[in-house]
């Protein structure tokens, strides 16, 4: 018998698991396929946490794989003393399936190990959690989520006390203890129910007390707040696609005094299965259909969208010919970057020692920026922990000032008192920013392309392909790893100049066939250098480390868009059906 099949039969042996699981397992029973994706191994917990399909098994989302999930955790921080379990944790959650459920088991299970708990009295996002372990002095948390994934995904994410998802060596200590945790089913055990919680003195509701010290932060974040009073009748559509931005966007704007912002009605109130989208992810033109549709009826000049659990902001703007654009990661990113040290420089604001982070995947015109202003900027690898990791070193540790982090895939943050994405603060800037645009006449695309006249031109893209399933994810790892193997081959059809293998910081230069060490190591990353014009053109492939996909990047650069975009279609053409036969 395979692992799989073993492990099947314990779970359906085992009568101490629910009458749901049971049925769940004798519906597939037969199904070898279903039964070895279900089995094959452990779900996996990572810097993300646990994410995964919901159901029954050992490789799915489920009251038994998130409680082991939480006992780990919580074994770790009782493990510090007295001191750490009484500062406790903050535990939230999004509108997904189960996502409440999920948070009142873990809230059993810390409080069973003598860990204060933080309850979010309703769903609230990422950055609010965040803001609340430092606002709160506690030790960590847990937000229950699978962000932008489909709605049969959710997630168990985690965080530090420094309110920053967990760095890789604290996550694999607790993916250590997980393993060490077979009886899946004891765990459920002899737990207080979460109604008897509620009068236990380890256990606090968080409620409007986080909301208002959230929102007081945020205002002091605006850059040009007297424009509101100014241009408070802008037309702005939002839409928390079904998600836990509606509240805490809404709030903030309104805070402003913008006073005229529309909501997507169909896609206004929390719902895990997302009707009205087939993935509730703002970077997918089919999720801001609903949004562009209000917006062109009643002729708003700005369309924002958050993803459930608002760490991700989507942006359309309205041209002068009154079509609407859907803004790209990339453009949201360095539109913010320069309208926070611009502003910030004009009023002389700007400190000396100010820095910004971005990471390796990500728009190369912010080092235009960041040189135009005088400040420094640090490139990390991909994920908003490594951007955490940047502001608590040079920010936290080294005395510097930061301004502002991004990474392509729509994250976004201001101000250093959250240390996740932010969508809420992002909406906050974007809605502030086009004002400022608006009192000139202007639009954020107007300002978009002074920006790419400043700074260069760009043809950038990123193209994830998918690869379901164990199969799926045994042939991502294949094409990593004979991309690796095959350095010295580049990638045909691409002009590479020289390959970086960032888990080993190995770089070689293809013309020479010199070899040579980067310190800059450890991450599931290949980096291709390419010629053009610029001097700056690249693309990299790496695996994803919440979807079942591999993701592409392209970075091509010079002084004509429409050079830029050729080269950019010419290079796409030629490397993406090499790899794609990679995973075939």
């Amino acid at each position: 018998m395979t692992r799989a099949q073993i492990e099947y039969k314990k779970w359906l042996d085992d009568d101490r698991f629910s009458a749901s699981i049971r049925d769940e397992l004798l519906a597939i029973a037969g199904d070898q396929q279903e039964i070895e994706e279900r089995f094959y191994q452990d779900l996996q917990f990572g810097t993300a946490g646990l994410r995964g399909i919901i159901g029954a098994g050992t490789n799915r989302m489920n009251f038994y794989t998130v409680g082991r999930a939480a006992a780990a955790y919580a074994d770790q921080i009782a493990a510090r003393g007295e001191e750490a379990s009484n500062r406790g944790i903050v535990i939230s959650y999004d509108s997904r399936n189960y996502s409440r459920e999920f948070a009142e088991l873990t809230a059993r299970i810390f409080i069973s190990r003598g860990v204060r708990v933080y309850f979010s009295t309703e769903l609230r996002p990422v950055p609010i959690i965040s803001f609340a372990i430092r606002h709160y002095g506690c030790v960590g948390g847990v937000m229950i989520t699978a962000s932008h994934n489909p709605a049969v995904y959710n997630g168990f994410k985690v965080y530090g006390e420094d309110g920053a998802q967990l760095p890789p060596e604290d996550a694999d200590a607790i993916a250590l203890a997980m393993e060490k945790t077979t009886d899946l089913p004891g765990l459920m055990e002899d737990l207080v129910e979460f109604d008897e919680l509620v009068d236990l003195d380890l256990f606090s509701w968080m409620g409007e007390d986080i909301d208002q010290a959230y929102s007081d932060y945020l205002m002091t974040l605006s850059i040009n707040p007297d424009v509101a009073a100014k241009m408070k009748h802008l037309p702005i559509v939002f839409t928390p696609l079904h998600g836990s931005g509606n509240k805490p966007v809404r709030r903030q704007l309104s805070r402003l005094g913008f006073s005229n912002v529309s909501i997507v009605t169909e896609q206004e109130l929390p719902d895990g299965n997302f009707p009205t989208v087939e993935l509730p992810n703002p970077e997918l033109p089919e999720a801001m259909r609903m949004a562009i549709d209000l917006a062109t009826s009643i002729d708003a000049s700005l369309v924002l969208a958050t993803d459930p659990d608002a760490d991700r902001t989507g942006v359309v703007v309205r041209l002068s010919d009154n079509n609407y654009k859907i803004i790209t990661g990339n453009e949201i990113g360095i539109l913010l970057m320069d309208y926070i040290l611009g502003a910030k420089q004009r009023a002389g604001k700007l400190p000396d020692d100010a820095f910004c982070v971005t990471t390796i995947v990500s728009t190369k015109l912010t080092h235009a920026i960041a040189e135009h202003y005088g400040v420094d900027l640090h490139e990390t690898f991909t994920g908003f922990k490594y951007i955490a990791e940047a502001i608590k070193e040079f920010g936290d540790e080294g005395g510097g000032k930061f301004q502002f982090g991004f990474e392509e895939s729509f994250g976004y943050l201001a101000g250093d008192e959250v240390r996740d994405k932010d969508a809420v603060v992002t909406c906050m800037l974007l809605v502030e920013m086009a004002a400022v645009a608006a009192l000139e006449n202007k639009t954020l695309s107007d300002m978009l392309d002074n920006l790419y006249e400043r700074y260069g031109y760009q043809g950038e893209a990123t193209e994830s392909i998918y690869r379901e399933g164990k199969i799926g994810q045994e042939k991502i790892a294949a094409a990593m790893t004979y991309l690796r193997e095959n350095m010295d081959q580049g990638i045909p059809g691409a002009k590479v100049k020289s390959v970086l293998d960032y888990s080993t910081g190995h770089k070689l230069d293809l013309p020479s066939g010199k070899a040579s060490q980067v310190p800059m190591r450890g991450s599931n990353v290949i980096m291709y250098e390419l010629e053009g014009p610029s001097g700056k053109d690249w693309m990299c492939v790496r695996p994803s480390g919440t979807e079942p996909k591999i993701k592409v990047y392209y970075g091509i650069y010079g002084q004509n868009q429409a050079d830029c975009d050729q080269r950019l279609a010419d290079t796409k053409e030629k490397t993406l059906a090499y790899i794609n036969d990679l995973l075939d």
